[in-house]
């Protein structure tokens, strides 16, 4: 067994025999194929050498993929940078909302539009029930990330939501919340589920949703319909004092796909194993346990693949006082609670962020110190590796 198995390891052993098995989506092919060439030579790199010739040292560039684990850490690090500085300095309350699984094939059949109505009837959810003065009557800020699987890899689509315990209301003022808990959680549920399913069936009707294979248009409607009557999953935790562990939680989800390097404990060339929360045998006041999973590679594999997003869709999205266009409100938020007005900030480069843990080998040589010198190596093929392991597109 590998000592330190990776997902990139994992891929250049079993990704052409999945590919040639399985029609994958182009997004899943394209992934697969950039991950496998994250820091090689197929991407190029830098060679970094001391002017006096005591060190030298070359480093591959990444691929820059969002699913990739390897490339995660400087977004992830530069998002929530920016986000840090743009929260307001008051209680949010983290609810995440949670769609039945028996949507889950209908999900496969239309991921971006199920995704879109997600993010719709989640944003409409709060915003209806904020703006009624029984709860806030004030606009608050909204942060929504979309995430698609469980810790096992199974697909699982819910949005965790991070909201503002107050808002500002059209006169200016900040207003805080009329109870303690910011809304009640049958409330959302109920809401939530209406307008989800209404968004599902006009578009059903519109017919911009396919039914998944095996079903009919009228199949799916009597889904939709059975669903009504059930109770959906929606958790509105206590509000947070501070919102910062929030958004480093939806940080460490946002990049790097659903798995990360450190959870693949070991992989045979046919098996991976990898570490996974046991939530139904933790309880629901205990600590989450942890277990081991063993998979065969191809099924471990498509796991992972089915989440990669959909090209140019946007996993998290900004609403109210966080909206993009609502900077002059939210500094006017931030005037009543006392902070500074936000400025927009560049993101981090890969030099900002290995300066601010000093001198390192890829800035310094270990020797003299001196500043190392960089001259860029070609990649072995000027086209990014799209044509490993492809398949015909389904």
């Amino acid at each position: 067994m590998n000592d330190q198995p990776t997902l990139q390891d994992v891929l250049c052993s079993g990704y052409e025999a999945l590919a040639r098995k399985r029609r994958l989506p182009a997004e899943a092919r394209f992934a697969a194929a950039r991950m496998m060439a994250c820091r090689t030579p197929a991407l190029g790199g830098h060679r970094h050498y001391c002017p006096a010739g005591h060190f030298e040292t070359c480093s591959y560039n990444s691929c820059g993929h969002r699913a990739c684990p390897q490339c995660a850490f400087l977004r992830m690090a530069s998002w929530l940078e920016r986000q840090q500085a743009r929260l307001l300095a008051c209680p949010h309350t983290h609810i995440i909302f949670t769609i039945p699984e028996e949507l889950n094939e209908l999900w496969l059949a239309n991921r971006r539009t199920m995704a879109e109505l997600l993010f719709k009837a989640v944003r409409d959810t709060v915003r209806q029930l904020l703006s009624d003065r029984v709860y806030l009557g004030a606009t608050p800020g909204i942060i929504s990330a979309l995430h698609t699987w469980g810790s096992s890899l199974v697909l699982h689509p819910h949005i965790h939501c991070l909201v503002t315990c107050g808002g500002l209301t059209d006169a200016g003022e900040w207003q805080k919340p009329v109870k303690s808990c910011l809304l009640p959680a049958p409330v959302v549920k109920s809401l939530f589920r209406g307008k989800y399913l209404a968004f599902l069936r006009a578009a059903l009707d519109r017919q911009q949703l396919r039914p998944p294979p095996g079903r009919s248009a009228a199949q799916t409607r009597s889904l939709l319909n059975r669903l009504g009557r059930r109770k959906w999953n929606v958790r509105v935790e206590a509000p947070y004092d501070h919102a910062g562990g929030v958004v480093n939680y939806l940080a460490r989800y946002l990049r790097g796909g659903p798995i990360s390097n450190h959870r693949i404990l070991a992989f045979d060339g046919e098996t991976v194993q990898f570490r996974v929360k046991d939530y139904r045998r933790s309880g629901d006041s205990g600590p989450v346990r942890r277990r081991v999973l063993t998979l065969a590679i191809e099924e471990f594999l498509r796991r992972v693949l089915m989440h990669v997003p959909v090209p140019r869709m946007h996993l998290v999205r900004y609403y109210g006082l966080y909206a993009r266009n609502c900077t002059e409100r939210l500094n006017t938020a931030r005037e009543r609670l006392g902070q500074q007005p936000y400025t927009t900030q560049p993101p981090l480069s890969v030099d900002d962020l290995l300066l601010r843990f000093g001198p390192s080998e890829r800035t310094h040589c270990p020797h003299c110190h001196r500043a190392l010198v960089a001259r860029v190596i070609p990649p072995v093929s000027r086209a990014p590796p799209r044509s490993i392991g492809f398949a015909p597109a389904a």
